[in-house]
C-alpha cells in the first residue's frame, strides 16, 4: 500500500488506490489549481483537470462538466484534496468506460454500481431495468397504478422517491427480506414516512449483499439518478444470480469431476460459476475460445450463437454463424433467445459494445430459463449439512455482508476464501479502530509470495490481541489456510468490537468508558421495564426470546410509534415466531439499524445475533437528539448511567470462541 509517509490521506481505502508517486503528482496538480484560483470549487474542475493525463486526454471539458453535474447536487462546493482524489477516480473510471475498457472484471455488474465512484447513468441499462421491474412487479396491488413505467422518461426515479418500489424489488430478489407490514404504503406519504421507507430499503439492500457507499436517504428523495440506478442494478443482479449455487441448482455438479472440484466450485462467486457454465456448454459446441468476461469476449456474438445452438437447437438459424457483421449476428442471437422465451436484457448494440452489466444479466437469464444441465444429480455428501453447519453458513453470510457494507477496496463473496491473504481483514480492522494497522509492513494484493500472506495475517492476529480478542491457539497461517471455525471466531469478535466501539464513542452517554455485554443487557431490560412491561431478557441466549415479544417491546420502548401491535402474534407456533421475527428485523432496519441477521437467528436464539441486534437498537437510540429521548421517557436515565468501567467480558452473552458448545 502507498504508505502514510509523504502525502497523507486519512481514508485508508482512498490511500490504497494510489502509489506514493501518484499521490505526489496529483497533490502537485491540486496545489497548482488552488494557487491559480485562490481556492478550488467543483465548478473549476472541468477546465482545470484538462492538464491531467487520462482525464484530459479522453474526455472533453463539456463531458467532464456534464459528469460532475450528474454526480453532485451543486458545483459550488469547495474541493479539498481527498474530494479531488475521489473525483479523479470517478472521472478516470468514466473515461475508461467511454473507451470500452470496462471489462476488467466479470463482477462489474456489482462493482460499477456499488459506490458513487464508478457509476454514471446508461440509458440502455435504465431501459433494461425498467423492463425487469415492469415484468416482475406488474401484479403488485400497490404499484400497479404506477406500472408499466415508460423507459424513455425519468418516471423510474419519480416512482422510486417514496421507497416502496425499491422495497418491493428487494423482496422479488430475495423473498421475505422485508416484512411488507413495515412498509409505509399510502398514496400520500409525509417526509418522515418516506424517510422511513428509504432507511428500510437501504438497510435491507445491505442485508442481501448490496454495497452502498456514500448513498443515503436524501439521494432517493432528490431522485439522484446514477445512485438510484446503481442500487436497482445491484438488487436485480442479486435476483438473476440467485440460482447459481449448488444448494439451489445441484445440477451444477455436472461442471466438476470430484468432491474437491465441487468444494472449489462452491467457493466461487456466482459470476465465475456463470462463466464456467457458459464455457462448459460452449465446449459441447466445439467452440475453441474461452470466455473470461461479459464484455470483450462476447462482442462478436459468436459465443452467444454457439451457446444458444447447444441449449435450443430447435431454433438454430444457420445464417447466425455465417454472417460477417457483428451487429447483424447479435440481432440473430436475440431472435433465437426470443424464440426460447428469454426476456431481452440488452439490445444487439449492447452486445457489440460489450456492456458488462447487461450481458451478465442476459446470460444469467438464459441460465435461469434453460441451463442445459442433466436432471440426474450427483450425490455429494457435503451438500447435506448439519444444524451447526447451517448456523455457520448464516454467520458467514452475516459477517460477509457486514464487511461488504464497510466499503472496503474489494467485494467479498466468501469469507473463507476472500480473506485468506489478510488484506481485507486489515482494511476492516482499520475502519473499526482507525490507525491501528501498520501499513508499512502490509502487502497489497495481488500477493504472489505465500509468506507475505502469512505476514498480513500475523498482523491481523496481533491486532486482535491488542483489541483483547480471545485468540487462543490462533496463528496467521490458520487464516491463510482458510480454517473456517477460527475465521468465524475472529470475525465475530471483530464485529462485536465494532459495535462496542461505536457505543463507546457516544461519549455523552459512556464518558468514553468501555461498554460491556452486561451494560447492553441491562440497558435493554431497563428500557422495557420502564415502558411498563414485565418482560425481561435473562441473557442473550434466553430461550424465551424466540417468540420475539421482548424485542418488539424494546423497539416500542425506544420509539412508541415503531410497532403496530395489531400485527404482532403471540409467538406460540413456529409460523407465528417467524412472522414476529421478520417484523422485528424490518422495524429495526426501518428505524435505522444496520443489521445482518435472519429470522432463523431470532427463532433459534443465536446469542451472537441477539447481542448485535440489541446493541444496534441501543446505538440507534442513543444517537437520537437528547430531547427526543426525553420525550419518549424521562425515567430511564438510570440505564444510561449503568455503563461500567470494566473491560470487555462475556458474562452476559458468553460469546467466546466456543460459545455455542453448550447451547
Amino acid at each position: 500500500m502507498a504508505g502514510y509517509v509523504g502525502v497523507f490521506v486519512s481514508d485508508p481505502w482512498l490511500q490504497s488506490q494510489f502509489t506514493q508517486v501518484e499521490l505526489r503528482r496529483l497533490k502537485s496538480h491540486f496545489n497548482a489549481m488552488k494557487r491559480e484560483n485562490g481556492g478550488l470549487m467543483l465548478a473549476d474542475l472541468p477546465s482545470k483537470m484538462a492538464r491531467i493525463k487520462h482525464v484530459g486526454e479522453n474526455l472533453t471539458e463539456q463531458e467532464r462538466e456534464s459528469f460532475l453535474r450528474d454526480s453532485y447536487k451543486s458545483l459550488e462546493e469547495d474541493v479539498d484534496f481527498e474530494l479531488f482524489l475521489q473525483i479523479y477516480l470517478k472521472i478516470q473510471a468514466h473515461a475508461a468506460a467511454r473507451m470500452g475498457n470496462t471489462a476488467k472484471s466479470s463482477s462489474a455488474f456489482v462493482k460499477s454500481a456499488t459506490s458513487t465512484l464508478l457509476h454514471t447513468i446508461s440509458e440502455s441499462e435504465k431501459a433494461s431495468y425498467v423492463a425487469h421491474i415492469n415484468s416482475y412487479l406488474a401484479d403488485d396491488e400497490f404499484l400497479k397504478k404506477y406500472l408499466p413505467i415508460d423507459p424513455s422518461t425519468n418516471d423510474l426515479f419519480e416512482v422510486s422517491k417514496d421507497g416502496v418500489l425499491i422495497c418491493k424489488l428487494i423482496n422479488v430478489a430475495v423473498p421475505g427480506t422485508i416484512d411488507e407490514r413495515a412498509i409505509n404504503m399510502k398514496r400520500m406519504l409525509n417526509p418522515w414516512e418516506r424517510n422511513e421507507n428509504h432507511t428500510l430499503c437501504l438497510n435491507s439492500a445491505k442485508a442481501i449483499g448490496c454495497t452502498l457507499v456514500n448513498i443515503g436517504t436524501q439521494d432517493f428523495i432528490e431522485g439522484r439518478r446514477h445512485l438510484v440506478l446503481g442500487v436497482i442494478s445491484q438488487i436485480i443482479k442479486i435476483q438473476l444470480l440467485a440460482d447459481l449455487n449448488l444448494k439451489k441448482t445441484p445440477q451444477l455438479l455436472e461442471l466438476v469431476d470430484d468432491n474437491k472440484d465441487a468444494e472449489e466450485l462452491m467457493s466461487l462467486p456466482p459470476e465465475k460459476i456463470l462463466l464456467r457454465w457458459m464455457n462448459f456448454q460452449l465446449k459441447k459446441a466445439k467452440y475453441e475460445k474461452i470466455v473470461t468476461n461479459f464484455s470483450s469476449d462476447i462482442k462478436d456474438a459468436e459465443a452467444y450463437a454457439h451457446l444458444l445452438n447447444v441449449l435450443a437447437p430447435e431454433y438454430i438459424n444457420p445464417t447466425t454463424l455465417t454472417v460477417k457483421d457483428h451487429l447483424e449476428r447479435a440481432k440473430f442471437v436475440l431472435e433465437h433467445a426470443g424464440r426460447m422465451g428469454c426476456k431481452r436484457y440488452l439490445t444487439a448494440k449492447d452486445i457489440v459494445e460489450g456492456s458488462p452489466n447487461l450481458n451478465l444479466a442476459f446470460v444469467a437469464h438464459i441460465f435461469q430459463h434453460r441451463n442445459g444441465l442433466s436432471t440426474q444429480t450427483k450425490q455429494i455428501s457435503f451438500l447435506e449439512i448439519s444444524p451447526d453447519e447451517a448456523q455457520m453458513s448464516r454467520e458467514e453470510r452475516a459477517f460477509r455482508f457486514w464487511i461488504n457494507s464497510l466499503g472496503n477496496s474489494s467485494y467479498i463473496d466468501n469469507v473463507f476464501e476472500d480473506l485468506r491473504n489478510g488484506w481485507l481483514l486489515l482494511e476492516t480492522l482499520d475502519k473499526v479502530s482507525p490507525g491501528i494497522v501498520n501499513w508499512k509492513i502490509a502487502t497489497k494484493p495481488p500477493i504472489k509470495m505465500p509468506f507475505r500472506k502469512v505476514e498480513n495475517c500475523n498482523q491481523v492476529v496481533k491486532i486482535g490481541k491488542q483489541l483483547k480478542f480471545s485468540l487462543v491457539n490462533i496463528a496467521g497461517n490458520d487464516i491463510v489456510q482458510g480454517n473456517k471455525k477460527l475465521i468465524l471466531a475472529y470475525l465475530w469478535q471483530l464485529m462485536r468490537c465494532n459495535m462496542l466501539q461505536l457505543l463507546k464513542n457516544l461519549r455523552f452517554h459512556s464518558n468514553g468508558k468501555e461498554i460491556t455485554d452486561a451494560d447492553i443487557l441491562e440497558w435493554s431490560n431497563s428500557k422495557v421495564r420502564n415502558s411498563g412491561s414485565k418482560s425481561r431478557m435473562a441473557s442473550f441466549k434466553d430461550r424465551s426470546l424466540s417468540d420475539g415479544i421482548f424485542f418488539l417491546e424494546l423497539l416500542s420502548a425506544v420509539h412508541p410509534r415503531a410497532v403496530n401491535w395489531s400485527l404482532v402474534t403471540k409467538g406460540e407456533t413456529e409460523e407465528q415466531k417467524k412472522m414476529n421475527a421478520t417484523y422485528i428485523i424490518s422495524i429495526a432496519r426501518k428505524l435505522g439499524c444496520s443489521i445482518f441477521l435472519l429470522p432463523e437467528d431470532l427463532i433459534e436464539v443465536n446469542q451472537k445475533m441477539m447481542l448485535t441486534l440489541t446493541a444496534s437498537i441501543m446505538y440507534w437510540h442513543l444517537k437520537q437528539p437528547m430531547e427526543e429521548q426525553i420525550s419518549i421517557s424521562d425515567s430511564d436515565s438510570s440505564s444510561v448511567d449503568t455503563i461500567s468501567t470494566s473491560t470487555l467480558d462475556d458474562t452476559a452473552s458468553e460469546c467466546s470462541m466456543d460459545d455455542n458448545s453448550n447451547r
